[in-house]
């Protein structure tokens, strides 16, 4: 996967990837060769799914700051 379509992937898509890469590798059928392409290309893309989620954690953080720049702890409230 190169990095230009690794960055152009959304979130969603990426998970939606893994998934796919985790069923075949249950799945068993695979031959070896492929099995380890597959296990490097899901590590690549846990990775990147960590990274998106920092990131978007990193920006509810930002959100919630405070006027003093303090961070606020806001209660969750599930929408209904």
């Amino acid at each position: 996967m190169s990095a230009r379509k690794e960055t152009q992937e959304s979130f969603e898509e990426k998970i939606t990837r893994l998934e796919a890469i985790v069923s075949r590798l249950e799945r068993g059928d695979a031959k070896l060769a492929d099995s380890l392409a597959l296990f490097e290309e899901g590590t690549k893309l846990v990775s990147a799914c960590t990274l998106l989620l920092d990131e978007a954690e990193q920006k509810v953080v930002k959100l919630q700051k405070g006027p003093d720049g303090e961070p606020v702890e806001l209660p969750f409230e599930p929408e209904e």
